[in-house]
């Protein structure tokens, strides 16, 4: 799993291989959300998730998979409205990118986890300020933190930087921190190569060189 979003939700959001366009209807908006080799398979994907992008510590990360053999049916359900925050939290996005008004389950599903995380959030004096801090015993742990970080992002300035990678079988969402906000791809190292490379085999193929069309 790749963290360059740029922001912990949206870096959950990208859980999946790709996200493509399955909808023939062009009467209907596309938000282009088959998902393609989806990343989250079971509770020890999310606390692995949650592990590589520091939204859990090591130990916590084990007392929950502790907690989750004891409770696999709790479990089993946290997956499954993770998968729910997770598609509707990428719908959200795409309506935000198309200036489209966002679904009102969709945004029902998001209230619900800021609603949970909101009850177990508490104020912590610090030794120079005071924080906002989750309790990291519950199997509803990461979704709380993914919930946060969308309720940050969707009320922040931050969210005009919002772009989605237009590669082939991609749809990553990242937020644009470049300097002249000309990012396009969410590594250039994955999508942009591709990119570049596909467009050099179809010029020397339009060319007539000699070479055989490259196949798709």
């Amino acid at each position: 799993m790749k963290f360059i979003g740029g922001a912990l939700c949206l870096d959950f959001v990208k859980t999946v291989g790709a996200r493509v366009s399955a909808q023939r209807d062009k009467r209907r908006r596309d938000y282009a959300d088959t998902v393609l080799r989806d990343k989250i398979g079971g509770f020890p994907d999310l606390l692995a998730w949650a592990q590589d992008g520091g939204a859990l510590s090591r130990e916590e990360v084990r007392r929950l998979a502790a907690l989750s053999d004891h409770q696999p049916q709790e479990a089993g359900q946290v997956v499954k409205r993770a998968i729910a925050l997770r598609e509707s939290l990428y719908r959200i996005f795409k309506c935000s990118l198309e200036r489209w008004t966002p679904d009102a389950a969709d945004v029902a599903v998001l209230e619900t986890e800021i609603a949970s995380f909101r009850t177990h959030e508490r104020l912590r004096p610090t030794a120079s300020e005071w924080t906002w801090t989750l309790p990291t015993a519950s199997l509803e742990s990461v979704l709380w933190v993914v919930a946060r970080s969308a309720a940050d992002l969707l009320t922040s300035p931050e969210l005009t930087k919002l772009k989605q990678c237009p590669g082939d079988e991609c749809g990553w969402l990242f937020l644009d921190n470049s300097q002249n906000r000309r990012r396009q791809w969410c590594d250039m190292k994955i999508c942009g190569n591709r990119a570049k490379v596909k467009r050099f085999r179809e010029r020397i193929w339009k060319g007539g060189a000699g070479f055989s069309r490259p196949l798709e």
